[in-house]
């Protein structure tokens, strides 16, 4: 998924119908010249409804459709006649998708299923029409009930990445490089920080035509969770991943520090991340020979871990059995 194609944080303004109203018609025939009230009731506002799709992996087609409005329910008439129910407009969105009231932030629904429809903006109820107003001791009344008016405001759709593997390291981890390797994802790579600037997915394949989704997440920094850096906007993608992938390079200067970082930014961010299952990998261990590997070894956290190298493919299989095995509980 190209990078400029990822939009995860979307802001809309969404105005469901108003309801019609209902009808003040009496039953007039040619031999009924004075028939009791029969108006209809008013037909219902269209709903504004959010619906899952699990083709879609951002939110870029609502990028610059701003303004989304249903359609007004007609008024009811005559005999009885119910109005048409205003047209509902869906809105598709990944899963994962958590819609927001802008003014207050309260989260209203989350997306998590394909065809999941859940209503954003409720379309105004149609009015009653005055055939039931009529009473014995009123038996023409000539009021109906107006339509309900719809409802209006501003909402926030934001996206956070469902992937059964996201990966967790400092900018230059490698995390981009092993995507590419593990995958036919195709993200950016270059020598500096945050060269990922958006989430990209890979589908990893396994043995047997199993396979499973990794997430390159833009790297953290040490205050991620005030902000800094590209701070929330990744932590809010993390919260997803079923396991997370440590990454740290085996040149770093105490990887078990570095490592104990990372972990302290994502409990500072949401303590619930620590109960996830973790996994550290070593990247770059092509630079060394298997007596330092195993000197390192001894330095490490106690956590399941495997020594890999994207370059030279070293480890990138023992890493794959290590992944399906926790994603699969065995």
């Amino acid at each position: 998924m190209a990078s400029d194609n990822f939009v995860d944080y979307v802001k809309i303004h969404c105005t469901s119908g108003n309801g019609g109203g209902g009808s003040t018609h009496y039953r007039r025939e040619k031999y009924i010249p004075k028939g009791g009230p029969d108006g209809g009731d008013g037909g219902r506002g269209g709903h504004v409804i959010i619906r899952g799709n699990k083709q879609l992996w951002t939110l870029l087609h609502l990028k610059y459709q701003k303004h989304i409005k249903a359609g007004h329910g007609a008024h009811g008439s005559g005999n009885l006649k119910t109005g048409a129910q205003g047209k509902d407009i869906y809105i598709e969105v990944p899963l994962g998708t958590l819609a927001k009231d802008e003014d207050t932030g309260e989260v209203l629904f989350e997306i998590t299923e394909d065809g999941e429809e859940r209503i954003l903006q409720r379309g105004g109820r149609g009015g009653l029409g005055n055939n039931h107003f009529k009473s014995a001791t009123n038996q023409t009344p000539r009021y109906a009930q107006p339509g309900e008016e719809g409802e209006e405001g501003w909402k926030i759709l934001e996206l956070k990445v469902l992937a059964d593997v996201g990966l967790v390291g400092f900018p230059n981890a490698g995390k981009s490089t092993l995507l590419s390797v593990v995958s036919a994802a195709k993200p950016e790579i270059a020598n500096y920080p945050f060269t990922t600037l958006r989430p990209n997915l890979g589908i990893v394949s396994y043995r047997d035509h199993r396979s499973f989704i990794m997430a390159d997440i833009p790297g953290i920094i040490e205050g991620a969770h005030t902000g800094k850096g590209l701070g929330l906007r990744f932590l809010r993608h993390i919260e997803r991943n079923s396991l997370l992938l440590f990454m740290v390079p085996i040149d770093s200067e105490d990887i078990k520090k570095e490592y104990g970082v990372l972990l302290n930014e994502l409990k500072l961010y949401n303590p619930e991340l620590l109960h996830k299952d973790r996994l550290l990998a070593i990247t770059k261990s092509d630079m060394l020979d298997d007596e330092l590997i195993e000197q390192v070894r001894k330095e490490l956290p106690e956590v399941p871990h495997v020594f890999i190298s994207s370059v030279s493919g070293k480890g990138i299989v023992d890493l794959k059995d290590l992944i399906w095995k926790h994603l699969s509980n065995d």
